[in-house]
């Protein structure tokens, strides 16, 4: 449920409003459980992402670093040869 919360920090160009909306979304899912919450319990989780994007968005914008920017397009490439060393690559999934 939660592994599409990606790191925003350091990213040339910084992260945008939905990529951190999306972030809060996922973590709200995942604290609450609910993929889509009850009429019920919809204001309430509304509420809370909501507060957790802003909360998100503020310590974006105060955390300091000396290091270079990372590359959205290299982290991508990392994270998919990470995915074909741990799972191997479609073609010999589809073998098994």
């Amino acid at each position: 449920m939660c592994r599409n919360i990606k790191t925003l920090f350091n990213f040339e160009p910084p992260a945008t409003a939905e990529e951190i909306q999306a972030a809060s979304l996922q973590f709200v899912r995942k604290l609450s459980g609910f993929n889509e919450p009850s009429k019920a319990n919809e204001a309430a989780f509304n509420r809370a992402i909501q507060e957790v994007t802003e909360a998100a968005r503020v310590l974006l914008e105060s955390l300091v670093t000396n290091a270079d920017s990372r590359n959205r397009e290299v982290e991508i490439a990392r994270a998919r040869a990470r995915s074909i060393k741990r799972f191997g690559t479609k073609d010999s999934q589809s073998e098994v």
